[in-house]
């Protein structure tokens, strides 16, 4: 899955992909072609919203 600051060119990758929104993350999803996978912003908790926190 890739980390992406924008994800603008990843909605426009293939016609099944889907934009969806959990816990505050965005997320791109595609069930025919799973290599599209993308997310946007670090949900709370995980090691990448911990970074830069000491």
């Amino acid at each position: 899955m890739k980390v992406l600051s924008s994800l603008a060119s990843a909605k426009r990758r293939h016609a099944d992909c889907q934009v969806v929104k959990r816990k505050g993350t965005l997320y791109v999803i595609c069930k025919s072609n799973p290599k599209f996978k993308a997310r946007q912003g670090a949900t709370k908790g995980t090691r990448l919203s911990k970074q830069g926190v000491k």
